[in-house]
């Protein structure tokens, strides 16, 4: 009985994610909306803009309950919900900083005064809200030397472990994700807490120095979830990663120091095979990636393409791929309880998606899916150092591809121009120009 009921609820579950249409939009920012998150009791939706505002909604009915500028001089990247008190004034506090853009931030289950951030410094650090104290914990680095740390991995991503929450992993400007434990870090700053516990890698992906890591997340079973930019998303199992690199510092190579220093020491680096999530693109942005469901059956992410991509988590079959943005959708939310999720990326607003649809929405092939004209959208920022060298990498690795090399050169080739365009004319994130014939984006899926 038992076992039926869970077979039961399976399908159900199933049977919303085929239902799922857009229920409303929330139209106010003005500029591209990075970031969206629920409370805790899934009442109240939070979203954070390139226009530098934050936002608490009431999702159901898309009115505003609160709006503010988050003392941010530049996007607003990561918002998160800590914890809601009725009345009072707004107030900003600078806690602490990134040399750069810090893209995401983690607030540690069960403990909504204590989070993480991490950023584009490599730079990991551990806030309490009840102190208004900020510690930095380490610069994660890709390799060891005698001579000391090097290779500041660029971070994109941080998650903490809902099993565990002594765990959690970072991702970034390299195929590895890392996974440290807190426990090892000794408050008084008198060792280096930068050694992973664990870390994770598919295996064709151990020695590519072009692919990197642009979103986290672990299952309720302490899975984790990588999504790399130019690839597919992986599954790890808990036991699925390379162990730890916590070794007496050596010499080793360039590569990372994961697979390097367990190479040196003679260990074997052999793991379960991931499970596979494919058919979306990520190229152009720092994509997230999610689990849905109420036991984490699926998975889900948007796509250069603009739509949402959502696959069953236990063998990594393709369900649906939902009509998001005109242009790329970044951003995945799960309502905490409910088959309800947020959405949103280039576009100015944020899509909530109900199971609704009172037909279910026929099951295709990623093979099926139609490429999308779409307008350019010009958007300002900065070209930092490291986009610039995923853009020079995705040529290069265009152009060594035999299938599809012609038509994916000249659609990066395409997205280039329009970065330096719209840094050149100092365009808005609220403006949009409407391409010709001849040069309208086209977004194709792998």
């Amino acid at each position: 009985m038992q076992s039926l009921c869970v077979a039961v609820g399976i399908h159900s579950s199933q049977d919303l994610v085929m239902r799922l249409q857009v229920h409303l939009k929330l139209d106010k920012h003005t500029g591209c909306v990075n970031t969206v998150g629920f409370n805790e009791a899934g009442d109240t939706l939070i979203s954070g803009s390139d226009d530098q505002m934050v936002m608490l909604w009431d999702w159901n009915t898309g009115a505003v309950k609160l709006e503010f500028h988050s003392g941010h001089g530049g996007n607003v990247f990561q918002v998160r919900l800590a914890k809601i008190q009725d009345g009072g004034d707004v107030s900003t506090t600078l806690l602490g900083e990134h040399g750069g853009r810090a893209h995401n931030l983690a607030v540690e289950p069960g403990s909504p005064y204590i989070f993480y951030s991490c950023g584009e410094d490599g730079l990991v650090q551990h806030f309490d809200l009840r102190t208004n104290t900020a510690t930095k914990l380490f610069l994660c680095r890709s390799s060891f030397s005698k001579s000391g740390l090097s290779s500041c991995v660029h971070l994109n991503a941080i998650a903490i472990d809902p099993r565990n929450p002594n765990l959690f992993a970072v991702g970034g400007s390299n195929a590895y994700a890392r996974v440290y434990d807190i426990r090892k870090h000794k408050w008084d700053g008198s060792s280096d807490s930068g050694h992973p516990s664990d870390c994770y890698c598919p295996t064709h992906l151990l020695d590519d120095k072009r692919v990197g890591i642009t979103g986290l997340a672990f299952s309720h079973l302490s899975e984790l979830l990588v999504s790399y930019n130019e690839e597919n998303i992986y599954l790890f199992p808990k036991n699925g990663g390379l162990g730890s690199d916590q070794k007496s510092p050596i010499k080793i190579g360039a590569n990372e120091g994961c697979k390097s220093t367990m190479a040196a020491s003679g260990q074997d680096i052999a793991q379960p095979a991931p499970q596979v999530y494919a058919g979306h693109r990520n190229r152009e942005t720092v994509k997230r990636v999610t689990f849905i469901g109420p036991n984490d059956e699926y998975v889900a992410s948007g796509s250069d393409c603009g739509r949402i991509f959502i696959w069953r988590k236990r063998d990594g079959r393709f369900l649906r791929a939902m009509e998001g943005d005109e242009c790329i959708v970044n951003c995945i939310e799960p309502h905490p309880h409910d088959m309800t999720i947020a959405s949103s990326g280039i576009d100015n607003d944020v899509k909530m998606w109900t199971p609704s649809a009172i037909e279910r929405a026929p099951v295709v092939n990623v093979e099926e899916l139609r490429p999308r004209k779409r307008r350019a959208k010009l958007w300002q920022f900065e070209l930092p150092e490291l986009l610039i060298r995923h853009l020079l990498a995705s040529e290069h690795r265009q152009q060594s591809t035999e299938e599809d090399s012609s038509e994916d050169l000249e659609d990066s080739t395409r997205f280039f121009n329009l970065v330096l365009r719209a840094a050149d004319r100092g365009v808005s994130s609220g403006d949009d120009e409407e391409t010709t014939d001849d040069g309208s984006e086209e977004c194709t899926v792998n």
